[in-house]
């Protein structure tokens, strides 16, 4: 097929064994690229049962169907893996050129497997894909690791993606880190490098990446750009990046502060404004993007690419800290450190109010700068308190108590915005298969910032979730970024048009199910149930306390009773398990199904 490159390159690092074979064009059709993709080879490689940081597990490397072409917004690389931080599958996509890059080289994917003896890099180019020493890259963070193997390799434009010291040590809440400043940050991944010893992969690429019919995409994808890319409707992208989101959730009442316990900052919009009007110097882009939303920032001598929403907020209002360089100052640590700032500013936030409670005392407190700039380094080399951080919120709260405060869901610290203001956004983490996420679905769109249905009713919530979280899928398994909120038939249209095929936009829909299904299946394989699609204790019982959301909590009962019509309208029994039935009408794979039969019919 047109647009992909047929090939898939797999490294055992234990055996140090090298091999390419042949792209499974049959599950192209069915899965495309990026999350598809990676779910369909994790689901057919290994046991959903063994722990995350061993040898057996995989991580797997998949750009989407438009990496490398003009399509903006199309050049994310895609990560799968188990996920040491939750035991559930995961993935999630990097920005930058890495992606593309992946396509020039010539693979569809790469998946490695093993634990080398060493710690070690790969290095990657169209005549070949070799496993090399990185010792000399030992302790070193993600900004050093791209500079020092560019200077090593003699060559400035090759790209590179690595983890820091917080991968090396298997920090749970490690992030892989290409180009400096473009992170996947969730599920602990970049411990699953650390666990096989591989520091990073360097890709040099310069096969051509080929479309249908070339002058026919040049003259739709201009058109596309103009009438659905660059309208004012995406200016938001360039103008202010994520963090219009901070103001929309403000106002909403659902902006997390000091640990969840509110959602109204009294500094969001002042950091906001600082960032914008002081101390923005510029825009970067991905890989062909038009939109360039990442905001290139400079606070005295500190530059920086972000921070982005989630960032700011997490490590700012919700640890209460409201001094923007002191927030860039812990923003910078963390992208070079690799840790996912989501999580660790869950983490800080609820060791602080573990000490307000009287719980148990970590020796640091709401708005306690100089103890909280010292807590990066601790987590990523596991120093003094940092060890036991790097388990993350789930692991302290089981250890210590105040597990009714600990915000997380299945292990996966929760994002920047609170369901209690946003029903349908508490059901969307409840049920996402890799924890608590914002990228699965976001029905926020319609309770907060549109404002067209009633966010305090669970109301046709079911519904509204299931449809947006086959809509992400099929969106990140053909790989097109977030931020583009082109509809599915827009998206079949790009999709025929890069590799010739005739997809509709039901196929988009179908597709996107068949997707979320695979990882249930893992899921439940991993032993996953009803029991684990819920929320923290505080956002049923503790209403805020302020705002525009006022008084509301998630009644248990009528989330209990959505949980289950959610079940029934994806065809699940009463624990979450997929029928046989409803795999065979969304066209899983046959292997699937009768893998899948077996381990439920050996329970």
């Amino acid at each position: 097929m047109k647009s992909y490159m047929g090939k898939v390159l797999r490294v055992e690092l234990s055996s140090g064994k090298v091999v390419e074979e042949k792209t499974k064009e049959e599950w192209l059709n069915k899965y495309y690229g990026q999350k598809g993709l990676g779910f369909r080879y994790l689901l057919e490689d290994i046991d959903p049962t063994i722990d995350p940081l061993s040898a057996e597990n995989e991580i797997i490397f998949t750009p989407g169907v438009f990496a490398g072409t003009i399509i903006s917004s199309g050049g994310k690389l895609a990560i799968t893996s188990k996920s040491p931080a939750t035991g559930t599958i995961t993935d999630g996509s990097v920005g930058g050129s890495i992606g593309a890059e992946v396509k020039y080289a010539g693979y569809d994917a790469i998946i490695i497997k093993g634990k080398a003896e060493h710690l070690v890099y790969l290095y990657i180019t169209p005549n070949k894909a070799e496993i090399r020493d990185a010792e000399f890259l030992r302790g070193k963070g993600t900004h050093q690791t791209d500079f020092i193997l560019k200077k090593k390799l003699k060559d400035e434009e090759v790209k590179i993606i690595s983890i820091g010291p917080a991968g090396e040590n298997l920090v749970k809440i490690a992030c892989i880190t290409s180009e400096l400043y473009r992170q996947q940050g969730r599920g602990g991944i970049a411990a699953v490098m650390g666990s096989k010893n591989l520091k990073a992969i360097a890709i040099k690429g310069w096969k051509d990446v080929t479309v249908s019919n070339i002058s026919s995409f040049l003259r739709a994808v201009g058109e596309i750009n103009k009438k659905h890319l660059l309208t004012p409707d995406n200016s938001w992208t360039n103008s202010d990046g994520t963090l219009v989101f901070g103001d929309f959730m403000n106002d909403g009442g659902i902006l997390p502060t000091r640990n969840f316990q509110t959602g109204v900052s009294p500094t969001y919009k002042r950091l906001h404004s600082e960032m914008i009007d002081k101390r923005k110097k510029g825009n970067k882009a991905c890989f062909g993007c038009a939109l360039g939303c990442g905001n290139y920032i400079q606070v005295d001598n500190i530059d920086l690419e972000g921070p982005e929403y989630e960032t700011l907020n997490m490590v700012g209002g919700n640890c209460e800290i409201s001094d923007l360089k002191t927030i860039v100052q812990f923003n910078k640590a963390c992208d070079d450190l690799g840790l996912d700032t989501i999580s660790t500013g869950n983490i800080v936030a609820y060791i602080m109010e573990m000490r307000e409670r009287g719980i148990h005392d970590f020796g640091i407190s709401f708005g306690d700068v100089e103890n909280y700039l010292k807590l990066p380094e601790k987590i990523a080399y596991r120093k003094g308190i940092g060890n036991e951080l790097a388990e993350g919120v789930r692991f302290l709260s089981e250890k210590y108590g105040g597990k009714e405060f600990a915000m997380h869901v299945k292990g996966l610290e929760v994002p920047s915005y609170d369901p209690r203001g946003s029903w349908g956004m508490g059901l969307a983490y409840a049920t996402s298969d890799r924890g608590a996420c914002h990228m699965r679905a976001f029905p926020i769109t319609e309770e907060v910032i549109e404002k067209t249905v009633d966010p305090f009713t669970f109301e046709g919530k079911a519904k509204l979730v299931i449809d947006g979280q086959h809509y992400n899928t099929a969106k990140f398994s053909i790989g097109i970024c977030d931020f583009w909120a082109l509809d599915l038939n827009l998206l079949a249209r790009l999709l025929n048009m890069a590799t010739g095929s005739n997809t509709t936009e039901e196929d988009m829909a179908k597709g996107g199910e068949r997707i979320w299904n695979l990882g249930r299946i893992f899921n439940v394989m991993a032993g996953f149930r009803r029991k684990d699609d819920t929320l923290p204790e505080r956002f049923f019982s503790e209403p805020l306390p302020e705002g525009p959301a006022k008084g509301k909590v998630l009644p248990k009962k009528e989330f209990e009773k959505t949980l289950s019509e959610y079940y029934q309208l994806r065809g699940w029994d009463e624990e979450g398990v997929p029928s046989k039935e409803r795999l065979q009408e969304i066209e899983v794979d046959k292997e699937v199904i009768e893998k899948f039969e077996r381990y439920l019919n050996r329970r």
